[in-house]
């Protein structure tokens, strides 16, 4: 009787291992995988400590839009600012383990986080070689930017994972002028953008890649080098221009009011975050710098001119990227470190190439990272806000009941206190009555807010409140100086104008504040002042 397939590779195999002496546990395809599976499970370990952190601000807004059915979440956004890809995700990923939990969504984000152990292994090892897969994978494993948002129910694990994907997908197809990676670098790069709008700058920054790869191509391959450009670009243009309709409406409404203009040594700055600190940065980019100059400068031949077109991809790739993302902003701000995700894969992959290309230098250079960056982080991932504290307290202390009233000052915050909250209140916000409390509405929010006095948006909440229900006041806590974006500021000057109106106002009673901080540290995130109608 016939063997099936599988069953008969197996036992081929395993007598080939046989015949061979070797035993198939140490053969070196199984011992790669072994190797790559070992540095995924270390990695996993490294980036779990803090899987139960309660959410912050953004991570509310993440899950609230998340659980509007699947085909509405494009529409949804419009109100948001974001692209869809994640939320659609999210959604997915919610319904398939069954809830919207902490630990449950955040683990979304380590699956994502862990993904890109094995892509950059094997990104590495096409690319640059043996050497620079497991270094790029070790990197992968313990980068503390992707080690703090591996444990966060937003995007940047996955944009890390795409733009690392897609960057790789982008010098096969155009370094090393493998045309079957032509779809797969449309394909990659456009769910890259999907994911995050910042993807837009990286598929410009391949763009000018492309065009210096195809200016110091031998005249002979210029030709058919140009065509694969029109393929792989003409199909990524025609995957993204389904969305190209919501994006120019966001731009013209949402926005980023929140943002600063960056100066140039955010620039800088942004890059030091990134790879964990000054000192990191400094030693990952000279040690880096030198080994790909090594690279670059090795003896001729097909796999040096193949290897150094790749070091120009990635770095034009990068460097482009990253330059456009800083006039972008002085442009119209929309600005944040936690952006950078988007630039992690090309980096990354840079850096492992030329850190192995360093000798023993360079591999005492990776072993002195890889100790800084063994570090879970798990206080600052769990001290990113207080909202479910004070939901709890609320509800504990019985300072909040049914038909309630929640009013959020801070009015990104809402779907936060809503989901620590629960069902049963009616929300509010600094711009007036919310009909969805699972997602703010950034269309025209400033001027929105600018518009809402206090005094004035309060008299149109009071009568909603009757005799005996409460108005909980959610303010934002403010712990430093830096709240100077034109949102931010606006929030930071209503604040105060919203407590004091309703201080003053003889149809509310002051109740109690939540928390009572004392002579403790003020905490990120909110907190509350419960009003009693009377």
């Amino acid at each position: 009787m016939r063997e099936p397939d599988g069953v008969s590779a197996v036992a081929q195999e395993r007598a080939g291992a046989k015949a061979s002496g070797v035993a198939l546990w140490r053969r070196p395809a199984v011992l790669r995988t072994l190797g790559v599976l070992a540095i995924m499970a270390l990695s996993v370990w490294l980036r779990t400590h803090a899987i139960t952190a309660k959410f912050w601000i953004d991570e509310g807004l993440s899950v609230g839009i998340a659980h509007h059915p699947l085909f509405d979440i494009p529409g949804v956004l419009r109100k948001d600012g974001s692209p869809p890809l994640y939320y659609m995700l999210l959604h997915v990923w919610m319904t398939v383990v069954g809830g919207d939990g902490e630990s449950r969504t955040h683990a979304l984000s380590v699956l994502f986080a862990t993904l890109t152990i094995p892509a950059g292994w094997l990104a590495g090892r096409r690319l640059f070689g043996e050497r620079a897969a497991w270094a790029t994978a070790a990197l992968c494993a313990t980068l503390p930017f992707l080690t703090y948002y591996a444990q966060e129910t937003r995007m940047y694990a996955l944009v890390a994972f795409l733009g690392l994907a897609s960057s790789a997908a982008f010098a096969m197809a155009y370094a090393v002028r493998d045309r079957r990676w032509l779809v797969p670098f449309s394909v990659l790069t456009a769910l890259t953008v999907y994911a995050h709008n910042w993807g837009l700058f990286l598929g410009v920054g391949m763009g000018a890649a492309f065009l210096v790869l195809w200016r110091t191509a031998p005249e002979a391959e210029r030709k058919p080098l140009l065509r694969d450009g029109l393929i792989g670009f003409g199909v990524l243009v025609v995957l993204y221009l389904p969305w190209l309709p919501t994006l120019l409406f966001q731009a013209k409404h949402t926005g980023a009011p929140w943002s600063d203009t960056p100066p140039f040594n955010g620039l800088i700055q942004g890059l030091q975050n990134l790879v964990g600190g000054v000192s990191t940065a400094l030693l990952l980019t000279v040690v880096a710098a030198g080994g790909l100059a090594v690279l670059r400068g090795g003896e001729e031949g097909p796999a040096t001119r193949e290897r150094s077109r790749t070091v120009v991809a990635l770095g034009v790739t990068l460097g482009v990227a990253v330059a456009l993302a800083w006039l972008a902003s002085q442009a119209s701000p929309a600005w944040a470190t936690r952006y950078f995700s988007i630039f992690v894969g090309p980096a990354l992959l840079l850096v492992g190439a030329g850190i192995v290309r360093f000798g023993k230098v360079g591999l005492v250079a990776l072993a002195i990272v890889l100790f800084l960056w063994w570090n879970p982080h798990e206080r600052s991932i769990r001290g990113k806000s207080d909202a479910y504290r004070v939901a709890r307290t609320l509800q504990d202390d019985g300072l909040i009941a049914p038909r309630d009233l929640v009013v959020a000052i801070h009015p990104e915050y809402g779907p936060t206190m809503r989901y620590y909250l629960g069902d049963g209140y009616r929300w509010a916000d600094a711009l007036g009555p919310v009909s969805d409390n699972r997602v703010f509405d950034w269309r025209d929010a400033l001027d929105r807010l600018k518009a809402a006095g206090p005094k004035r948006t309060l008299d149109k909440l009071a009568p909603e409140v009757t005799p005996g229900q409460h108005l909980i006041l959610i303010q934002p806590i403010i712990r430093t100086g830096r709240w100077g974006a034109p949102w931010t500021a606006e929030i930071r000057h209503r604040a105060p104008q919203w407590e004091r109106a309703l201080n003053h106002d003889p149809r509310f009673q002051r109740i109690a504040p939540v928390p009572k901080f004392g002579r403790h540290g003020l905490p990120k995130g909110v907190r509350a002042v419960v009003y009693l109608r009377r």
